[in-house]
Formats: C-alpha cells, structure tokens, sequence
C-alpha cells in the first residue's frame, strides 16, 4: 500500500504562515497589530468560503450562507449574553442549528429537485428572513445596530473563547481553523461523496439509475457546508466582539462569500483562500484610498462607502464570463497548458 505523498509546496507554505506573525512584529512593531488583524480575517473567511465551495462546486448554488453564519454568532453571544452559557457549548449548538436548518430548507427542495436559479432564490429568501428574524428581535439581539458578547475578565479567555487582545494568539487559532477547513475539503475530493454528487451534478436521473442516493448526497454536503460556516461565523463574531446583520448574516455577507468563493476558484482546494485573500485585500485598498481621497469623496459624498461593492458587483459579472474557474483555477489551467506543451 503506497502511503500519500505530501506536496512540499504545501509544508513551505505553512512553515511560512506559522512564522508570519513573528516577522511581522520584528519588522513592524508600531503597526503589527494592523497586519495581523488582515491576516486573522483572511483565514476566519477562508473557513466560511471553503464551506460554501464544498456545495457550490456541486452545482447547488447558495445565496443564503450569510443566514449559517449569522446563525453561529448569533446563538453562540446570545447564549453566553443571556444563559451564561460558554461558547465551549454555545457554539456546537450554534452549529447544530445551522445545520438543521440547511436540511429543512434542503430537504424539500431536494425531494423536489428545485435546482438552479429557483434554488438560489429560495436560498436567498432564506437569508433575508435570518437577517429580519435578527433585526425584529432586537431587545436581545440589539437590531440593526448589533451587539457585543459581554467581555470576560481581560479579554483573554478559554472559557469564554475571547482572544481579540492578543493578536498572536488570535492568528494561530485562525489559523489552526484554517487549516482544518482545508482538511475538510481534502477529504471530500478523495471520498465516493465527489464522485456522487459530480454526478448528480451532471444529470440526477442517471445517477439514481447506478444506485446513487441523490437527496441522501445532497443532504450530506448542505449540512457540512452549513455547518462549517456557522463555525466560521461564531468564532469571527467572538474575534471582533462584536455582531450585527451586516457583518454576520444576511444578504450583504450572503453575497461577499459568493463572490469572494467565485473570484478564488471553487474547484481547486486553495480557491476560496485566494478569493478571500483578493477580497480583503481589494476592499481594505478601496477603504484607504477613498478615505484619503478628497476628491473622491466630493464627487460620490456618502456613496464612496458603497464604492467597493460596486466593484465586486462588476467583478462578478467578468470572472463568471471570463474567468469560470477563478483567477487561482484560471492559472493553474494556464501553467498545465503550459507543461503539456514543453512535454511535447
């Protein structure tokens, strides 16, 4: 039995993330607090979007995911807010909620194959009425203006799963997350599990004919998705402490992990990271530069704020028309060409 090689692409790249925030407190004392702070947000995204990835790349189209994770932080504070319940439990129940809720809404949809843009439809009513569920209960959940997880002790705790003081800390639980997202979607490309709903994908009625359980599959990879973006969700909204329907949940953050997904490439392993890599970094370099722009905010005024996801929204549009894979699936479509060609 020949035992799995390990790509040394993959050990040189962790050696380097697992250094990162020592090197970037040596060479930026004054401002390391500011990196980490991107990088930690990066790897919590990266989480959340390769847990939609693993259903979007199965064709099931998702423009709801912003309701699970809005469920996992949601639960998660308000249990600890108002139970005084540890996050330790809060969030496994968090989770266990966000997924009986994609198997409700998957279910039915699945037993009656709504598929395509009447799947994403449903999904994105599904968000919505997360986002107007939170806003409506607002003597708990505090409405629009959103909430804090009451702090414990000094910020630092394990008890309470708080970390946001200590950035160092904060970056290897991120990433020790990240790397278990990964994992994830490592073990589904190798499992039966691609192999059946890449059929399904392709044509449901052939697949039931070879003996697949379509709904069965279908159901399977709706609760890992949703849960591991409710995961995502909690631990994000414990890391900023702070949530609201507009960071957490809703349509805004339904279509962030989309595009963010989309824009990586939801076929390759890496994708997701990339995407919320560009993303971050795209909309962290449209902050700074409208906020040190007059002139941008004299022609816009209040409207430069919504500048970024004007771009994404065009962005969008070009990557599904040009660039199906994603920029990361595009280039390593483009290198592989490339190799055939020398190998000839």
């Amino acid at each position: 039995m020949m035992k799995a090689r390990i790509n040394p692409g993959y050990v040189i790249g962790l050696a380097a993330l697992i250094i990162f925030p020592f090197v970037v407190t040596a060479l930026f004392p004054s401002s390391d607090k500011y990196y980490l702070h991107l990088a930690i947000q990066i790897l919590l995204w990266s989480f959340i979007y390769t847990g939609w990835a693993l259903m979007g790349r199965f064709g099931l189209t998702s423009l709801g995911h912003g309701a699970f994770t809005g469920v996992g932080a949601y639960v998660t504070v308000m249990l600890w807010n108002y139970a005084g319940l540890t996050p330790l439990i809060g969030i496994p129940i968090a989770v266990i909620l966000a997924v009986a809720l994609g198997l409700v809404v998957g279910y039915p949809c699945f037993r009656q194959r709504i598929t395509g843009h009447y799947f994403a439809l449903l999904t994105l009513a599904l968000a919505e009425f997360v986002r107007l569920c939170i806003v409506g209960l607002r003597e708990y959940t505090g409405g629009s203006l959103g909430t804090q997880p009451h702090r414990y002790g000094d910020g630092i705790s394990l008890y309470a799963v708080q970390f946001e003081p200590n950035r160092v800390l904060a970056y290897f639980v991120a990433l020790a997350i990240w790397v278990i997202g990964l994992y994830i979607w490592h073990r589904v490309d190798r499992s039966m599990d691609r192999y059946a709903l890449e059929a399904a994908s392709q044509d449901e009625d052939a697949a039931a004919s070879v003996g697949i359980d379509v709904t069965r599959e279908k159901l399977k990879i709706t609760a890992l998705s949703s849960g591991m973006c409710a995961f995502g969700g909690a631990i994000f909204g414990q890391y900023q402490m702070y949530i609201g329907p507009d960071t957490v949940a809703g349509l805004g953050v339904s279509l962030s992990i989309v595009f963010a997904s989309i824009a990586g490439g939801i076929y390759v392993m890496l994708g997701p990271t990339f995407g919320a890599f560009f993303t971050q970094m795209l909309a962290e370099t449209l902050r700074v530069a409208i906020q040190g722009s007059e002139t941008l905010k004299g022609l816009l005024g209040s409207s430069a704020l919504a500048l970024d996801m004007a771009i994404y929204g065009a962005l969008l549009v070009f990557f599904i028309i040009y660039m199906p894979k994603g920029i990361l699936g595009t280039a390593l479509e483009w290198l592989e060409k490339r190799k055939s060609r020398y190998r000839r």
